[in-house]
């Protein structure tokens, strides 16, 4: 926040913290108030949020999709390639995790001969 002292800013947070619910304040607690921050700007709505390559998730979805051929593909195909680009966009650890997983065994089969 732009023109406001530090000690006015922690007034500000304590009032915010001493009006929410206990359940909220014990959450916080627990994720550590010092580390809370109720000022943060929000994040980018997901349609315009971009990966390191400057492309937004549409972006890379069309442009896999459409090395693929379209009779080849079901929609839980393009459902799961949403659903990882998604997660990978957001750095979610479950959807690096398949990735990582999924290049892994890639590289196994290969070594293996099965590809």
């Amino acid at each position: 926040m732009t023109n406001i002292s530090p000690e006015e800013e922690e007034k500000r947070k304590r009032a915010i913290f001493d009006n929410m619910s206990p359940r909220n304040q014990k959450y916080i607690l627990r994720k550590g108030y010092d580390k809370w921050d109720p000022f943060q700007e929000p994040k980018d709505p997901i349609d315009i949020r971009k990966d390191k390559t400057k492309r937004t998730s549409q972006m890379l979805i069309r442009e896999f999709l459409q090395l693929k051929d379209q009779e080849t593909y079901s929609n839980e195909y393009g459902k799961g390639v949403v659903e990882i680009c998604l997660g990978i966009i957001n750095d979610d650890d479950k959807y690096w995790g398949m990735y990582e997983f999924s290049c892994w065994y890639r590289d196994l089969l290969r070594k293996e001969g099965y590809k």
